[in-house]
């Protein structure tokens, strides 16, 4: 399954870039980054879209992180998908 993660930063991006230069996405096993986009206009938001087959790995992982961040998580589909779905 995959899922779009929203990330609020909350203290600015300053404290999540150097967390994450000095130790990574500190992704749990079982848990894949796809791709990421941060908010053009205000840079304090991420759009990371992620994969997992154990949901629980996105409460790890976010957990990680909740001192700085945010999360808003998202199930989603592809297009194809959604439209054979309908």
């Amino acid at each position: 399954m995959r899922y779009m993660v929203i990330e609020t930063f909350t203290s600015g991006p300053g404290p999540v870039y150097e967390r994450f230069r000095t130790r990574g996405r500190m992704l749990p096993d079982g848990l894949e980054f796809v791709d990421s986009w941060i908010d053009a206009e205000r840079g304090d938001r991420c759009f990371q879209l992620m994969a997992t087959d154990d949901p629980a790995t996105l409460g790890e992982w976010t957990g990680r992180w909740s001192d700085l961040v945010s999360f808003e998580i998202v199930p989603v589909v592809g297009s194809e998908e959604a439209a054979a779905r309908h």
